[in-house]
C-alpha cells in the first residue's frame, strides 16, 4: 500500500512570526502521526527557518517553485541546488497557478523536474484541468497531454521520482471540491495513463489530491483507492485543520 503524503502548500502567504508559529503547531501535532508523510511547502525567504526549525523532525521541507536552470544571469531565480542546499525534500512544479498568470508551459514544467530530479529532490508535479475544459468534456485530454509531455521528455523511469498533484482548477481556492467518486475516477485516469507505459511505476507513484482538501472532506477523499494524499492549500495555513488532514491519512492508512 502507497503511504499517504500530505503536503502545505503556503503558497505567498505569512509573515515570519506566523510561519514561526505555524511551523511550531504542526511539529508539535505531528508527532503522533506515524503512517502520513508530511511536508511543508514554505516561500522562498522562510526557507531558512524552515530548515532550522525541522531539522531532526519527520516533517519535510519544500519549495514552491524552481528555475530552469542551474546558474546564471537569472534575476529572481532560484535553482535546484540552492533549494537543496537549504534542506529542501520536495518542489512543486507546474501549479496551475504558475501555469496560468506565469505562462509555465509543459516543456518548462519538465525541464524543472529534471532540475529537481537531478539535485536530489522530489517533485510535485500538478496536473488538472478548468472547469470550461471539463465542462467541454476536455479533461481526459488535458491531463493525457500534461502526462504525456513530461514522459517525451524525460521518459517514464523519471515517474519514479515524482509525485503526482491532481489539481481540479476550478475547485481551487473557489469552495467547491471534487466529489470523492469525481477525484478517485481521474485519479485513476492518472495511473492508467502511466501503466500504459510501465505498470510497476503507475502501481507506486503517489498521486495527490490537489483541489480544496480540508479536514471535512480528507477522510472521505483519502479513503480513495488512487488517492494517496493532499497538496492543501488554505487548510495548510491553520496547524490544527493541517493536522487533522494528516491524522486522516494516518486513517486510511
Amino acid at each position: 500500500m502507497r503511504q499517504p503524503l500530505i503536503a502545505g502548500n503556503w503558497k505567498m502567504n505569512g509573515t515570519r512570526a506566523s510561519a514561526e508559529s505555524l511551523i511550531q503547531g504542526v511539529l508539535k501535532g505531528s508527532s503522533g502521526i506515524a503512517k502520513t508523510d508530511i511536508a511543508v511547502c514554505v516561500p522562498f525567504v522562510f526557507l531558512e527557518l524552515g530548515q532550522r526549525m525541522l531539522s531532526g523532525s519527520p516533517v519535510r521541507l519544500g519549495a514552491q517553485n524552481v528555475c530552469t536552470e542551474a546558474s546564471g544571469a537569472y534575476t529572481g531565480e532560484t535553482s535546484a541546488g540552492m533549494l537543496n542546499e537549504f534542506g529542501c525534500r520536495y518542489v512543486i512544479c507546474g501549479h496551475s497557478e504558475r501555469r496560468e498568470y506565469y505562462g509555465e508551459t509543459d516543456a518548462i514544467v519538465a525541464k524543472k523536474l529534471t532540475m529537481v530530479a537531478s539535485a536530489g529532490m522530489t517533485p510535485i508535479l500538478c496536473v488538472g484541468e478548468t472547469l470550461e475544459q471539463r465542462e467541454q468534456g476536455f479533461m481526459e485530454t488535458v491531463i493525457a497531454s500534461q502526462i504525456d509531455a513530461i514522459i517525451g521528455a524525460n521518459g517514464i523511469e523519471s515517474f519514479g521520482q515524482i509525485e503526482i498533484a491532481y489539481e481540479p482548477v476550478w475547485a481551487i481556492g473557489t469552495g467547491k471540491t471534487a466529489t470523492p467518486e469525481q477525484a478517485q475516477d481521474v485519479h485513476a485516469f492518472i495511473r492508467a495513463r502511466i501503466a500504459e507505459h510501465d505498470a510497476a511505476i503507475a502501481e507506486k507513484v503517489r498521486v495527490l489530491y490537489g483541489g480544496s482538501m480540508k479536514p471535512s472532506n480528507a477522510a472521505e477523499l483519502l479513503a480513495m483507492a488512487d488517492i494517496d494524499g493532499g497538496l492543501i492549500g488554505g487548510a495548510s495555513l491553520v496547524a490544527e485543520d493541517f493536522l487533522a488532514i494528516c491524522q486522516a491519512g494516518d486513517a486510511a492508512a
